[in-house]
């Protein structure tokens, strides 16, 4: 599969196979990644990397985009069959410039908006002050309790009703309950907001209907098209049709120059995919795993976030264990471990960004890979044993050897040889 790569670059080809051998020999847990199928690899690897397409179907600036028009409708036209929306823009490069054409296409600079919190399970774009969307507007952020860590609605109602914001975010990175889309709008209609929703981590989830879906009440919905769509890396934008032609020119000429027309093939490939009937039960898995890891991980002793999850993610608050700014010390253990998750912050944090006291952790990849409930259990009692024994390198060995032999029982690309 890499023969023209071994021949021009043998140091990038050693690298890819390095990564094949890390990944067959690990779970991965990180809940934003995923295993593409080989169709979605291939589409991305095609000719399409070589075109130019500034502009949108039919209104192109370059000549030469018959094909591409094909490629791109389809993707569109699949897109909302998968999530019911009115219009939808498969051209952003990635989740981060894809919220940005909406700020652009909806807010002027120093507008008020609304998001949840960095530390309570927002993202960074949801109006964190070293982003774009905390240097140039104004956000009044909400956030979780702090005894039950949920969403209050009717303290983000509260907030509302004083900021009297322009736009109100609903979306999450770690946050590991269902969210209120249709309380969200009301909110928004009763002070005159508009409802911009960021599903990136869900999405797969919602297409799947193992999670409510925003499009039918926001204005505008963002999405990845990997984490739980099983896509490649890239976004798209949903909207109302009233929207249509502010989000469009947001995107291009506002943002971006010509579409990654490879990526959009892959997008393509993903959503038909995705419209299949075994998807449905794809996700409805994942949502079963990620429910059985959590009880496993709160028998043993460890402290969930929320104390449990309804999606794919789950994060785990390690103050419980005296391990306060720990979490980068236990991510690299769980690494050695052959477990790989990310460090991050919890509710409320008494530590820093970079050195947190939580471990995020999830479970589409897994479950792309086969696992299921029983795996479960093996994957949580490692987990424990590392979190228990972080610095107790024989411990964490003899985890490896556990998820080296679960590992061997799941295949991971048999296609693409050793």
């Amino acid at each position: 599969m890499l023969e023209f790569l071994e021949k021009t670059d043998p140091e990038i080809a050693q690298a890819v196979r390095n990564e094949l051998k890390r990944i067959r020999n690990g779970v991965e847990l990180i809940p934003s990644e995923n295993f593409v199928s080989m169709a979605v690899l291939e589409a991305m690897g095609t000719i399409f990397t070589n075109k130019y397409s500034e502009g949108y179907p039919h209104k192109r600036y370059y000549g030469g985009n018959e094909f591409v028009d094909v490629v791109e409708e389809l993707a569109i036209n699949r897109a909302k069959k998968l999530f019911g929306a009115e219009h939808v823009n498969v051209q952003p490069y990635s989740g981060s410039p894809a919220n940005m054409a909406c700020f652009f296409a909806l807010l002027e600079r120093g507008d008020i908006f609304m998001g949840l919190d960095l530390s309570c399970g927002g993202h960074l774009t949801h109006g964190s002050p070293v982003n774009f969307s905390g240097k140039w507007y104004r956000c009044i952020p909400y956030a979780v309790d702090r005894e039950t860590e949920l969403i209050d609605m009717d303290e983000v109602r509260k907030i509302a009703l004083k900021a009297k914001p322009k736009l109100i975010l609903s979306g999450l990175t770690c946050y590991p309950r269902t969210l209120d889309f249709k309380a969200f709008q009301e909110i928004c209609e009763e002070v005159g907001a508009y409802h911009m929703s960021d599903i990136s981590h869900i999405a797969g989830l919602v297409a799947a209907g193992v999670h409510p879906s925003p499009v039918p009440f926001a204005d505008v919905v963002t999405t990845t098209t990997h984490k739980t769509l099983r896509g490649p890396r890239g976004a798209m934008i949903m909207c109302k049709e009233e929207h249509a032609t502010a989000i469009d020119k947001a995107v291009f000429p506002g943002i971006q120059g010509g579409p990654h027309d490879h990526i959009t093939a892959a997008k393509a490939v993903a959503f038909h995919e995705d419209l299949q009937p075994e998807f449905k039960d794809y996700a409805r898995q994942i949502v079963k795993n990620a429910k059985v890891l959590a009880e496993e991980l709160m028998s043993l002793g460890i402290k969930l976030v929320s104390n449990g999850t309804d999606n794919h993610l789950m994060l785990i608050d390690l103050t419980k264990k005296n391990l306060t700014g720990k979490g980068k010390a236990v991510q690299n253990a769980l690494e050695k471990a052959g477990i790989f998750v990310n460090k991050n912050t919890i509710p409320y944090e008494p530590a820093t960004p970079f050195n947190p006291s939580g471990i995020r952790l999830g479970t589409p990849a897994i479950t792309t890979r086969g696992f299921k409930e029983s795996e479960m259990k093996v994957i949580a009692e490692g987990i424990a044993t590392v979190i228990n024994n972080y610095e107790d390198e024989s411990k964490i060995k003899k985890v490896k050897e556990d998820i080296l032999e679960l590992c061997k029982e799941f295949p991971l690309y048999p296609e693409l040889g050793e």
